[in-house]
């Protein structure tokens, strides 16, 4: 690559695209999710149904080609197009990074939920980083209070979409923990200092 603008600017996406892959190949090999997996024999032959989309693809384009399909968890079945929003603004790099989505049903609805709101005011875009630690959090939430109707994961998606329509503007990744941390607290949960959540 030029050594040059252009290429450096390049060789950074490069960059910031392997982490995030790599990100991801490390969340999927993690044993101790807190939510139930969806059975992986499922998730490989839906993986196989993304091969006809050119990758990046939006989610929009996923939607399109496979909204239908239906993802059983332990607790529910769902389609897709209930996990993934309809939208342009939302993209992925790898037919693994929908896989890490669609994996967490909870989470997934919850990204759906604060992407659209987002999408509704156009100053209220995502960064990769931002997004990352929002998912992070709805995951923390769902191991904390897994056995709560998820109410902590649903209580924080909606203080995120109040925040945007009062704002027009995304809440920081640091204040989502914080009102996520808040949360656990008034709710009798424990919060280490050293965690996620520990704000």
């Amino acid at each position: 690559m030029a050594d040059n603008k252009n290429g450096r600017e390049a060789q950074a996406q490069n960059e910031e695209r392997r982490q995030r892959e790599r990100a991801i190949a490390e969340e999927l090999e993690r044993a101790d999710e807190p939510e139930p997996p969806v059975d992986p024999t499922e998730l490989a032959y839906f993986e196989t149904e993304l091969d006809s989309l050119e990758f990046p693809a939006t989610a929009a384009a996923v939607v399109a080609t496979v909204g239908d399909h239906e993802i059983e968890s332990a607790d529910e079945t769902y389609t897709v197009a209930d996990l993934l929003p309809d939208t342009e603004v939302e993209s992925f790099d790898s037919p693994a990074e929908v896989r890490a989505r669609v994996q967490r049903p909870t989470v997934a609805e919850a990204m759906k939920r604060v992407v659209a709101a987002a999408d509704e005011h156009q100053s209220a875009s995502f960064g990769a980083s931002q997004r990352d630690g929002y998912e992070r959090t709805f995951r923390e939430l769902r191991a904390i209070d897994a056995d709560d109707d998820d109410e902590g994961v649903r209580t924080i998606a909606d203080w995120i979409i109040e925040h945007i329509h009062e704002n027009e503007q995304l809440p920081g990744s640091r204040d989502v923990r914080r009102e996520a941390a808040k949360f656990c607290r008034s709710n009798g949960y424990s919060v280490r200092n050293d965690e996620w959540l520990g704000i």
